[in-house]
């Protein structure tokens, strides 16, 4: 059965209407990143705009705000759905309280981080070992929550849809407004290929929203994923740190939606292509460290987090490995904007896929 593109028809009555959206990837989901991904945005796209994932034992006792993972830029916009790791009951509460006070219009759950860190805590990818535990997980933060609550997952660590079905619809009968599949197992972690048949599966299983996520490199991935599973949406990772581009590409596809808007300068159309793609990626950058200079408390701060960024992305591009060297020795904002600019002048180009598996 093929559904409609686009949340728009679900509890969020309108708010989304945009069916891509950005992956919460811990120290790259911040707000300048954000930022930069929405100075590319088609005008009038409204999407679901993560965080990094947070942890509720935490987040009672910070300052939002006042750290990278929840800073928000007064010129942000869009549906903010902060992602939560949590299982404890009073950590949830008082973090779900916390955020909404401080914004958030939606809360995911993390069923799907798969690092040693959060498993030891029972924590991600290993509540989706206990059913009845994870529907409770979503039926604590729901029990607390003024706003809609879904919750991130991978596949079923046995393979078996059946599970995947009977795991999901613990989930939904708990509260959770709508789901998103990444479809690796936990143990997979990044190797092997995202099986995008258990999206189209879960898609005619349920009747809440779904988002598929996993591969998508290209505006085209966007189509395919689309297409051969009708998803609700599609989640970009870690291509949009190389192609923060990658929505406007998407949508010049469609036919139906207006450029973004003129004051950053952009060109007439999306970057296609290898030469283009690897200087607009240039200018991107550019901007990126303007927006780290104005977010980030510290110099050193935002040098670390450009960097990490510059190193995700950079395996799209020749010479990636030298651009690394470049954001790793920088002392400097003004002297990293120098460097960048030289090396941006050389003859550079983006291929359009890499490994994804590391």
């Amino acid at each position: 059965m093929k559904r409609p593109v686009g949340l728009e028809r679900s509890i969020l009555n309108g708010r989304v209407n945009f069916p891509l959206t950005l992956a919460p990837m811990v120290g790259l989901s911040h707000s300048p990143f954000r930022r930069l991904i929405q100075s590319y945005l088609p005008e009038g796209a409204e999407p679901l705009w993560p965080t990094e994932m947070l942890n509720s034992r935490r987040i009672p006792r910070e300052t939002l705000g006042a750290t990278p993972e929840t800073y928000r830029h007064p010129l942000e916009k869009g549906f903010l759905v902060p992602q939560l790791l949590g299982n404890e009951e009073e950590p949830l509460r008082l973090s779900v309280e916390k955020l909404e006070t401080w914004g958030a219009q939606g809360i995911d759950i993390n069923m799907g981080c798969p690092v040693s860190k959060a498993l030891k805590h029972n924590y991600g990818v290993a509540l989706m070992g206990d059913p009845s535990y994870a529907s409770e997980v979503v039926r604590m933060t729901v029990r607390h929550a003024k706003v809609p609550v879904s919750v991130k997952l991978r596949a079923m660590e046995s393979g078996d849809r059946n599970d995947l079905k009977i795991f999901v619809s613990g989930l939904i009968e708990a509260g959770a407004s709508w789901l998103t599949l990444h479809p690796r197992r936990g143990s997979q972690k990044r190797r092997g290929e995202a099986d995008w048949s258990q999206i189209a599966w879960l898609r005619d299983q349920i009747s809440c929203p779904l988002i598929g996520n996993g591969d998508i490199q290209t505006a085209e991935d966007v189509t395919k994923m689309l297409q051969e599973t009708s998803c609700d949406a599609v989640m970009v990772g870690r291509a949009l740190t190389a192609r923060p581009w990658l929505f406007w590409q998407w949508s010049e596809t469609q036919g139906n939606w207006k450029p973004p808007s003129d004051q950053y300068g952009l060109p007439a159309r999306a970057p296609r292509g290898p030469k283009e793609e690897a200087q607009e990626y240039g200018v991107a950058l550019q901007r990126l460290l303007q927006y780290m200079m104005e977010d980030f408390s510290s110099e050193a701060l935002a040098l670390r987090k450009f960097h990490f960024f510059v190193k995700t992305g950079s395996v799209w591009l020749n010479f990636g490995q030298q651009l690394c060297g470049i954001t790793h020795r920088a002392p400097s904002f003004s002297q990293l904007s120098q460097d960048l600019e030289i090396f941006f002048k050389q003859e550079l180009s983006m291929s359009e896929r890499t490994e994804l598996r590391q």
